[in-house]
């Protein structure tokens, strides 16, 4: 789970950095998606495991799904965030 949290910053720095070649950029935002749809998916099993309470769980999970669609809204206007 740490490591797929932190990767999602990673691919956002790194897809910013590219932003010159649009599909890079949309490559990098959506290796970025993956990561935190893996990160939900940590998530879930540890609400299933009792390492976390369900109230904890409901709240990081809504984070990654906000971070979700802000990095679709991303993927949607690539061609004026990378012109």
């Amino acid at each position: 789970m740490r490591r797929s949290s932190r990767s999602v910053g990673a691919q956002i720095a790194e897809c910013w950095a590219k932003r010159k070649y649009e599909k890079h950029f949309i490559s990098k935002l959506k290796d970025a998606d993956g990561e935190q749809l893996k990160t939900q998916h940590w998530l879930e099993v540890a609400l299933d495991c009792s390492y976390i309470s369900s109230e904890e769980a409901t709240v990081l999970i809504n984070q990654f799904k906000s971070i979700g669609r802000m990095l679709h809204s991303m993927i949607d206007k690539s061609h004026s965030l990378c012109s």
